[in-house]
């Protein structure tokens, strides 16, 4: 990636060579949101902490990396996000800091909204939408998809609202609806020409092996708990140095 070339170009002449800036785009998780908590009687807020994010996660393990280079860091992730809404926010949010790199991650809000195939198809035309405005803009881009959602309503779990969610978030993922929104980003990815950090089947992987990801989730619905968070950052560090 010319990201890469960028990197050692400023860790060899930090006087010489410009800044490395890198974006990211996407929900709660890409934000850092981890734990639920009540601010109502049927509403709850999250533990935000931004970095502990994957995001700044990988940052960290770049930075170590490469310790002459200067990486900018912007965040572009909100909580309850969408690629839609994603689409409309880049201008604003992303492109005016002309990223050298943006990682856009999408899927878990826009499968909650229904299993409509327009609902599908309106999630890979904004993500097609973001590919083609990054690539305009001079950022290459990587598709990183999210982690599993839960696959059962955790004991843990106490207030009725957030059963509530859990519980329909565990009805989404046993119809693979998260699945095939992710099928359809991926066709888009390729069409465009973007790298596919394909996260998800590493989390697919781990519950066919046996693993519990439902406590994997700090929230026990669908935001990863701190250390799998580096899963994501581990990922996307592979996919960065992949020839």
């Amino acid at each position: 990636m010319q990201f890469l070339e960028k990197l050692r170009q400023k860790n060899d002449d930090m006087y010489g060579a410009a800044p490395v800036t890198l974006a990211f785009l996407g929900d709660s998780v890409t934000n850092g949101c981890f734990e639920l908590y009540l601010v109502g009687e049927n509403a709850f807020d999250a533990v935000f902490e931004r970095h502990n994010s994957y995001a700044s996660r990988l940052v960290r393990m770049l930075n170590y990396l490469y310790p002459r280079a200067q990486i900018n860091l912007v965040n572009a992730g909100i909580s309850g996000d969408n690629a839609s809404n994603g689409a409309r926010r880049l201008s604003r949010d992303v492109l005016p800091y002309r990223p050298d790199l943006t990682v856009v991650c999408y899927g878990l809000n826009d499968c909650m909204a229904g299993p409509e195939p327009e609902r599908r198809e309106a999630y890979a035309s904004a993500l097609r939408e973001i590919f083609t405005a990054l690539k305009e803009n001079g950022s290459e881009a990587i598709y990183l998809t999210p982690n599993s959602m839960c696959g059962y309503v955790d004991a843990q779990i106490r207030s009725e609202a957030e059963r509530q969610a859990a519980a329909a978030t565990c009805a989404v993922t046993k119809e693979g609806r998260l699945e095939a929104f992710l099928q359809a980003g991926k066709a888009v990815a390729a069409d465009c020409g973007v790298k596919v950090c394909d996260c998800h089947a590493r989390w697919q992987k781990l519950r066919a092996a046996g693993v519990d990801t439902t406590a994997l989730l700090s929230n026990r619905i669908n935001h990863p708990t701190r250390e799998m968070h580096d899963l994501f950052a581990v990922s996307l560090l592979e996919t960065i140095f992949e020839e």
